[in-house]
């Protein structure tokens, strides 16, 4: 499964290395802060305050880090308009990984509320999205929904304990180089069209862009892959055979979609290793 809604590249993002405070979400999220729904809904629309789980989540440890909402024509829908928050625990603020909750709602009709649950690693800065390894949250603006959106919100953190599980399974699964090759191989065609020779090889997707990363269990041949595909830089060719370098994964809704299914492809990976 992936996102219910898109947002484009240049959508309104903050991002930051310490919690964020109300007023700066405010300032770049404003949508986060609706107090009632957009007034062209209609009163079968459930309004899902935002601003409220925000406050459980916080009571609970968790604290903003990152922002987004979608860019509107219409001035009347920007307070109320489809929104996302990523939030870590502050206990893990200071380690190598950290969980995150991923929470997304609007208050206009333009997406369900939804919550994710993933892993961040502080050495590339990028997070990666569970599978189904944890509760995937999906709740629509119907009916009385205040206590499903509160009791999901703990489903999804009981749900970090197996990703630690798994995370841990991996780290005690050794893969040859063949097999490492097998796994990059399936993740090339996440971002590439399959049909088409891709623009870089397996060998890069497994390069590791720091020393601790090279290592041969399925872990660390995962967040390699996950980096050198998400991250892009990389030097390659086009199908015309013109020098190219690869693009990293900008739009939010791309970068969780093919974050999940590289964690589908590595929980595969040791499953047919099990």
């Amino acid at each position: 499964m992936q996102l219910a809604s898109r947002f484009a590249s240049r959508s309104p993002v903050l991002r930051a290395d310490q919690p964020l405070s109300d007023d700066q979400i405010r300032a770049v999220a404003p949508s986060i802060f609706a107090e009632d729904k957009h007034a062209s809904r209609s009163g079968r629309y459930s309004y899902i305050p935002t601003a409220a789980v925000l406050t459980e989540l916080r009571k609970e440890g968790f604290q903003p880090f990152m922002v987004c909402q979608t860019r509107v024509r219409q001035d009347d829908r920007r307070d109320y308009t489809k929104h996302m928050i990523r939030l870590r625990h502050a206990s893990q603020i200071n380690g190598s990984e950290a969980n995150e909750i991923i929470l997304l709602n609007s208050h206009d009709g333009t997406s369900s509320y939804q919550m994710l649950a993933g892993m961040f690693r502080f050495v590339c800065k990028n997070g990666l999205v569970c599978g189904d390894a944890v509760a995937d949250l999906r709740i629509p603006h119907k009916g009385d929904v205040t206590g499903h959106v509160i009791e999901g919100a703990y489903e999804v953190l009981d749900g970090f304990e197996r990703v630690a599980e798994r995370r841990d399974a991996m780290r005690a699964i050794t893969l040859d180089r063949g097999e490492a090759e097998v796994f990059a191989h399936a993740a090339l065609s996440l971002k590439y069209d399959p049909a088409m020779p891709a623009p870089i090889t397996e060998a890069q997707l497994l390069a590791p862009r720091r020393h601790d990363d090279d290592r041969p269990d399925l872990w660390s041949a995962f967040n390699r892959v996950q980096e050198n595909l998400t991250q892009g830089g990389l030097m390659g060719r086009s199908a015309n055979g013109r020098r190219q370098r690869t693009r990293p994964i900008q739009g939010i809704d791309q970068n969780v979609k093919v974050n999940r299914a590289l964690w589908l492809l590595a929980e595969g990976m040791k499953q047919l290793k099990g």
